[in-house]
Protein backbone atom coordinates (compact mmCIF):
# COMPACT_ATOMS: atom_id res chain seq x y z
CA UNK A 1 0.00 0.00 0.00
CA UNK A 2 1.04 3.57 -0.84
CA UNK A 3 1.95 5.97 1.57
CA UNK A 4 -1.04 7.98 0.32
CA UNK A 5 -3.34 4.94 0.58
CA UNK A 6 -2.22 4.60 4.43
CA UNK A 7 -3.27 7.86 4.93
CA UNK A 8 -6.63 7.61 3.53
CA UNK A 9 -7.37 4.25 5.50
CA UNK A 10 -5.94 6.18 8.91
CA UNK A 11 -8.16 9.17 8.17
CA UNK A 12 -11.71 6.64 6.99
CA UNK A 13 -11.04 4.63 10.18
CA UNK A 14 -10.79 7.91 12.34
CA UNK A 15 -14.43 9.10 10.87
CA UNK A 16 -15.39 5.39 11.92
CA UNK A 17 -14.63 5.95 15.60
CA UNK A 18 -16.26 9.03 16.22
CA UNK A 19 -19.04 8.14 14.14
CA UNK A 20 -19.46 4.89 16.43
CA UNK A 21 -18.84 6.45 20.05
CA UNK A 22 -21.64 6.52 22.41
CA UNK A 23 -20.14 8.93 24.14
CA UNK A 24 -21.59 13.09 23.92
CA UNK A 25 -20.38 16.30 25.10
CA UNK A 26 -22.45 17.19 28.34
CA UNK A 27 -20.13 20.22 28.87
CA UNK A 28 -22.49 23.67 28.19
CA UNK A 29 -20.91 25.97 26.42
CA UNK A 30 -23.40 28.76 26.28
CA UNK A 31 -21.73 31.62 27.15
CA UNK A 32 -23.83 33.55 29.73
CA UNK A 33 -25.92 36.12 28.97
CA UNK A 34 -24.73 39.44 27.98
CA UNK A 35 -21.43 38.36 27.54
CA UNK A 36 -21.63 37.90 23.67
CA UNK A 37 -24.86 38.83 22.81
CA UNK A 38 -27.38 42.25 23.03
CA UNK A 39 -30.50 43.04 22.94
CA UNK A 40 -33.25 46.39 22.15
CA UNK A 41 -31.21 47.97 25.20
CA UNK A 42 -27.52 47.79 24.08
CA UNK A 43 -27.84 47.13 20.38
CA UNK A 44 -29.25 48.79 17.21
CA UNK A 45 -32.89 47.71 17.27
CA UNK A 46 -32.73 47.08 13.55
CA UNK A 47 -36.21 46.94 11.57
CA UNK A 48 -36.24 43.35 10.52
CA UNK A 49 -39.84 43.29 9.08
CA UNK A 50 -40.05 41.14 6.09
CA UNK A 51 -40.43 42.47 2.20
CA UNK A 52 -42.52 41.16 -0.12
CA UNK A 53 -40.88 40.17 -3.61
CA UNK A 54 -43.40 42.47 -5.24
CA UNK A 55 -42.40 45.51 -2.87
CA UNK A 56 -38.81 44.97 -3.89
CA UNK A 57 -39.49 44.31 -7.33
CA UNK A 58 -40.81 47.65 -7.34
CA UNK A 59 -38.46 49.72 -5.33
CA UNK A 60 -36.00 48.14 -7.91
CA UNK A 61 -38.29 48.84 -10.72
CA UNK A 62 -38.37 52.95 -8.85
CA UNK A 63 -34.86 53.59 -7.65
CA UNK A 64 -32.74 50.86 -9.99
CA UNK A 65 -30.24 48.34 -8.69
CA UNK A 66 -28.06 48.81 -5.79
CA UNK A 67 -25.01 49.28 -7.78
CA UNK A 68 -26.91 52.20 -10.09
CA UNK A 69 -28.45 53.36 -6.66
CA UNK A 70 -24.67 53.52 -5.15
CA UNK A 71 -23.09 55.90 -7.51
CA UNK A 72 -26.28 58.09 -8.79
CA UNK A 73 -27.16 59.11 -4.95
CA UNK A 74 -23.99 58.97 -3.69
CA UNK A 75 -21.98 62.63 -2.67
CA UNK A 76 -18.35 63.75 -3.60
CA UNK A 77 -16.97 66.72 -1.74
CA UNK A 78 -16.66 69.72 -3.59
CA UNK A 79 -13.28 70.16 -5.30
CA UNK A 80 -10.70 72.66 -3.90
CA UNK A 81 -10.53 74.89 -6.98
CA UNK A 82 -14.28 74.73 -6.53
CA UNK A 83 -14.31 76.20 -3.36
CA UNK A 84 -12.66 78.67 -3.93
CA UNK A 85 -14.56 80.17 -6.44
CA UNK A 86 -17.58 79.37 -4.87
CA UNK A 87 -15.80 81.87 -1.82
CA UNK A 88 -14.74 84.73 -4.32
CA UNK A 89 -18.18 84.64 -6.34
CA UNK A 90 -19.87 84.52 -3.21
CA UNK A 91 -17.57 87.77 -2.04
CA UNK A 92 -15.34 86.70 -0.24
CA UNK A 93 -11.08 87.27 -0.57
CA UNK A 94 -9.90 84.06 -0.99
CA UNK A 95 -6.32 85.09 -0.80
CA UNK A 96 -6.34 86.94 2.36
CA UNK A 97 -3.88 86.22 4.56
CA UNK A 98 -5.84 87.43 8.05
CA UNK A 99 -5.18 85.10 10.74
CA UNK A 100 -8.30 82.76 11.12
CA UNK A 101 -10.09 84.72 7.95
CA UNK A 102 -11.71 82.65 5.25
CA UNK A 103 -9.26 83.24 2.58
CA UNK A 104 -6.50 82.10 5.36
CA UNK A 105 -8.47 79.30 6.67
CA UNK A 106 -8.72 78.12 2.99
CA UNK A 107 -5.56 78.60 1.32
CA UNK A 108 -3.65 76.92 4.57
CA UNK A 109 -6.01 73.73 4.84
CA UNK A 110 -5.83 72.55 0.96
CA UNK A 111 -4.63 69.03 2.68
CA UNK A 112 -6.88 68.61 4.75
CA UNK A 113 -9.72 69.86 2.52
CA UNK A 114 -7.67 66.80 0.12
CA UNK A 115 -6.25 68.66 -2.98
CA UNK A 116 -3.79 66.83 -5.27
CA UNK A 117 -0.33 66.06 -4.62
CA UNK A 118 0.99 66.04 -8.25
CA UNK A 119 4.59 65.77 -7.03
CA UNK A 120 3.90 62.24 -5.20
CA UNK A 121 1.89 61.69 -7.71
CA UNK A 122 -1.62 61.76 -5.61
CA UNK A 123 -4.69 62.90 -7.16
CA UNK A 124 -7.30 64.87 -4.90
CA UNK A 125 -9.33 63.11 -2.84
CA UNK A 126 -13.02 63.44 -3.89
CA UNK A 127 -14.31 61.53 -0.94
CA UNK A 128 -15.61 63.58 2.14
CA UNK A 129 -13.22 63.20 5.45
CA UNK A 130 -14.07 64.18 8.89
CA UNK A 131 -10.84 66.81 8.53
CA UNK A 132 -12.29 68.07 5.29
CA UNK A 133 -15.87 68.66 6.76
CA UNK A 134 -14.52 70.37 9.76
CA UNK A 135 -12.34 72.73 7.61
CA UNK A 136 -14.96 73.36 5.26
CA UNK A 137 -17.55 74.36 8.35
CA UNK A 138 -14.52 76.60 9.98
CA UNK A 139 -14.37 78.45 6.17
CA UNK A 140 -18.02 79.01 5.85
CA UNK A 141 -18.12 80.33 9.60
CA UNK A 142 -15.64 82.69 8.70
CA UNK A 143 -16.81 83.94 5.69
CA UNK A 144 -20.29 84.62 6.58
CA UNK A 145 -19.64 88.28 7.49
CA UNK A 146 -18.05 89.13 4.64
CA UNK A 147 -21.09 87.22 2.85
CA UNK A 148 -23.38 89.32 4.58
CA UNK A 149 -21.43 92.60 3.79
CA UNK A 150 -21.60 91.28 0.12
CA UNK A 151 -25.16 91.36 -0.25
CA UNK A 152 -25.27 94.92 0.52
CA UNK A 153 -22.76 96.05 -1.76
CA UNK A 154 -24.14 96.91 -5.09
CA UNK A 155 -20.79 96.57 -6.47
CA UNK A 156 -19.95 93.20 -4.91
CA UNK A 157 -19.10 90.35 -7.60
CA UNK A 158 -22.18 88.74 -5.56
CA UNK A 159 -24.21 91.92 -6.08
CA UNK A 160 -23.48 91.59 -9.83
CA UNK A 161 -24.65 87.81 -10.32
CA UNK A 162 -27.67 88.22 -8.52
CA UNK A 163 -28.85 92.05 -8.53
CA UNK A 164 -31.94 92.78 -6.15
CA UNK A 165 -31.04 89.84 -4.28
CA UNK A 166 -31.38 90.46 -0.15
CA UNK A 167 -30.81 87.79 1.79
CA UNK A 168 -31.82 89.45 5.25
CA UNK A 169 -34.87 92.28 5.12
CA UNK A 170 -35.42 95.26 7.78
CA UNK A 171 -37.20 92.93 10.18
CA UNK A 172 -33.61 90.41 9.74
CA UNK A 173 -36.04 87.86 8.16
CA UNK A 174 -34.53 86.07 5.82
CA UNK A 175 -35.37 86.33 2.18
CA UNK A 176 -35.68 83.40 -0.09
CA UNK A 177 -34.00 85.34 -3.46
CA UNK A 178 -31.07 85.71 -1.17
CA UNK A 179 -31.04 82.02 0.11
CA UNK A 180 -31.10 80.96 -3.80
CA UNK A 181 -28.35 83.39 -4.56
CA UNK A 182 -26.21 82.29 -1.70
CA UNK A 183 -26.69 78.39 -2.23
CA UNK A 184 -27.27 77.95 -6.07
CA UNK A 185 -30.27 76.42 -5.57
CA UNK A 186 -34.09 77.35 -5.29
CA UNK A 187 -34.90 77.95 -1.81
CA UNK A 188 -37.45 76.01 -0.05
CA UNK A 189 -40.13 76.82 2.41
CA UNK A 190 -38.03 74.52 5.01
CA UNK A 191 -34.71 76.64 3.99
CA UNK A 192 -36.56 79.52 5.49
CA UNK A 193 -37.68 77.86 8.28
CA UNK A 194 -34.46 76.71 8.96
CA UNK A 195 -33.07 80.37 8.16
CA UNK A 196 -35.18 82.28 10.65
CA UNK A 197 -35.32 79.53 13.16
CA UNK A 198 -31.18 80.36 13.75
CA UNK A 199 -31.53 83.97 13.37
CA UNK A 200 -34.42 84.42 16.05
CA UNK A 201 -32.67 81.44 18.68
CA UNK A 202 -29.51 83.19 18.66
CA UNK A 203 -27.68 84.89 21.25
CA UNK A 204 -27.44 87.99 19.05
CA UNK A 205 -28.83 88.41 15.71
CA UNK A 206 -25.86 89.09 14.31
CA UNK A 207 -24.51 86.03 15.81
CA UNK A 208 -27.87 84.09 13.86
CA UNK A 209 -26.97 85.63 10.87
CA UNK A 210 -23.61 84.44 10.52
CA UNK A 211 -24.56 80.64 11.77
CA UNK A 212 -27.44 80.97 9.34
CA UNK A 213 -25.29 81.50 6.80
CA UNK A 214 -22.37 79.31 7.46
CA UNK A 215 -24.98 76.56 7.71
CA UNK A 216 -26.94 76.72 4.89
CA UNK A 217 -23.58 76.82 2.79
CA UNK A 218 -22.47 73.53 4.49
CA UNK A 219 -25.53 72.12 3.87
CA UNK A 220 -25.71 72.67 0.55
CA UNK A 221 -21.70 71.92 -0.30
CA UNK A 222 -21.75 68.59 1.76
CA UNK A 223 -25.09 66.58 0.24
CA UNK A 224 -27.37 67.63 3.22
Amino acid sequence: MTRFGYTLAILASTVLASACTDEVPTEDNTPPPGSTSGNEDTTFDHDNDHISPWELLDRLTKEGPPRYTSRVHSCSKVRVRTLGTVLTQLGVNAANTTALSAGQLYTSGVNALGQANYANRIRENIGITTSGASREFDIFAAAAPEIIAAFGNAQSTLMQRCPGATLFDANNTCRPEGITCLIGSPATARHLDYCNLTVSTASTIDAGKRLAVAALLAAAYTCE
